[in-house]
């Protein structure tokens, strides 16, 4: 159903008419029965089937281009093949880049967690010396993010993000005013949910904030989940923090993230953090309790698979996931777009389309979709502790559902959308 006019111009006996036409609609798709899930970005079983031809990479042959053996123990930083595939995926000399094993998280939480009680830069700074501590969380925002922190004990302080970055007066202003701030999360490329890209404009101001922070242990944690994930080619460039951290002189506290859970195999791929070597060498000795070395079979399995052909691959995603990011864009535009009661994202890749309706009717929207059973990302889930003050934010994760469940998912969800927007305005007629 298109409307030629906004919602807030409807006349009560239109509203009234409308309200129940989606009532009846509403409960058709509740006798239906259906399961759906747009809850998490996982990809799907097509998206993995690209990599299955990895598991012929290692063919009996178990020596990288160094001789290494990669059978044996060894090679915390992962070895050179692996941390130059991190280097093609980062735009990060391999010199100053551990592969480690599957998990960014894992690294992120190596990071914070080695910040916080034995520090990163060989002397006495430790995130724990200030009580309490505080970190910048764009909103909205990645949720485990969020929940790494929180688990943790570290304080999150909401920071506003445009369709450029976070706002970085705003970033500015708190990192300056208080000592107990210790770092910012990013995503810089596709950010989770919103799709945006960081300008160039915001990367060096990013790369500046260490030195503008009251704290000296200030760290800007730089998780780019979404690297090579664009759905046109050649990708979108995004400027290198890298490069902007040396000139700046804040190369210490610059941590990259990276991993190719969302390129091979996710819960098999190989993870990247990249930093100076001062920071290295403090995460190198906290993994050394850890572990003897990282999988380096898989490592070198990855290397080959992917090295020099990265583009390719990254294609081959694309063609499948391009799609359904279409069915996303046609359906709230054919739905919600001249009823002006929700606006959206348009990425140009990445895993989410970030969904804003009127304010106070997120949890509701989600609640009615899982009568009907649709899961979606529970409302507020793209803020710190699940709060969004507006309970305006929805997060669509369209990749994991094929074509058809994904077409039926989307009428379900703009059907609620509509039905709890029009409940909402009968509400404010006088």
């Amino acid at each position: 159903m298109s409307q030629t006019i906004p919602l807030s111009d409807f006349t009560q006996t239109q509203l009234t008419e409308l309200q129940a036409g989606l009532d009846r609609e509403y409960e058709l798709i509740k006798g239906n029965r259906v399961a759906l899930n747009l809850s998490r970005g996982k990809p799907a079983a097509d998206q993995v089937a690209l990599s299955d031809s990895m598991e012929d990479a290692i063919a009996g042959d178990y020596f990288d281009s160094t001789g290494t053996d990669v059978r044996n123990y060894g090679e915390i930083r992962g070895i050179a093949d692996a941390r130059a595939l991190g280097e093609e995926l980062m735009g990060v000399p391999a010199a100053n880049i551990i592969a480690g094993g599957n998990s960014s998280l894992f690294l992120m939480h190596l990071v914070t967690a080695t910040a916080l009680t034995h520090g990163l830069w060989g002397d006495e700074r430790r995130w724990s010396n200030s009580k309490p501590v505080k970190i910048l969380a764009p909103v909205p925002g990645y949720d485990r993010h969020f929940a790494l922190t929180q688990s943790l004990g570290i304080e999150m302080i909401p920071v506003s993000m445009g369709s450029d970055g976070p706002d970085m007066e705003q970033a500015r202003a708190l990192a300056s005013a208080d000592p107990a701030i210790k770092g910012i999360w990013c995503v810089p490329k596709y950010s989770n949910p919103t799709g945006c890209i960081y300008s160039d404009q915001v990367v060096d101001e990013m790369a500046v904030l260490p030195d503008v922070a009251a704290a000296d242990d200030f760290v800007v944690l730089w998780d780019n989940a979404y690297a090579v994930h664009d759905f046109n080619f050649p990708g979108r460039n995004l400027k290198s923090i890298f490069d902007a951290a040396q000139a700046a002189g804040t190369a210490d506290h610059v941590v990259q993230f990276a991993s190719t859970s969302k390129i091979t195999f996710a819960g098999g791929g190989v993870a990247f953090v990249a930093s100076s070597e001062r920071v290295l060498k403090a995460l190198e000795e906290r993994l050394s309790f850890m572990m003897i070395g990282p999988d380096k079979v898989n490592q070198l399995r990855h290397a080959r698979f992917l090295g020099g052909r990265l583009e390719q691959h990254m294609q081959a995603h694309a063609a499948l996931l391009k799609p359904k990011f279409d069915i996303v864009e046609d359906t709230l535009s054919k739905q919600l777009g001249d009823l002006d009661v929700a606006q959206w994202t348009q990425p140009g890749g990445g895993y989410f389309v970030s969904l804003d309706v009127k304010p106070g009717l997120a949890k509701a929207i989600v609640s009615m979709a899982k009568e009907v059973g649709l899961t979606l990302t529970p409302a507020g889930a793209t803020y710190p502790y699940g709060q969004d003050p507006d309970d305006s934010n929805i997060r669509i994760a369209p990749t994991f559902a094929s074509l058809e469940e994904l077409q039926t998912a989307m009428q379900i969800l703009t059907l609620c959308v509509k039905l709890a927007s029009v409940r909402e305005q009968i509400k404010t007629l006088p």
